[in-house]
């Protein structure tokens, strides 16, 4: 479990970093990789998303680890 929720906190940094770009140049690095290919771009919007649930299990562990 321990390496699914590492592989899920890299995938939730690489989003936050594609959300900092967004917010910061207004430059969607998905949109611009995947122009074409609309469904591509979304399945990685749901895995990232997804990444970002299994990391609130990181937040808990920490917490009960006290």
């Amino acid at each position: 479990m321990e390496a699914l929720q590492k592989i899920a906190l890299v995938f939730t940094i690489i989003g936050a970093i594609v959300w900092g770009m967004i917010g910061l140049f207004d430059f969607n690095i998905i949109d611009a990789l995947f122009k074409d290919m609309y469904i591509i771009a979304r399945i990685i919007y749901i895995i990232v998303g997804i990444c970002g649930l299994i990391n609130i299990g990181l937040l808990f562990n920490h917490i009960e680890s006290k």
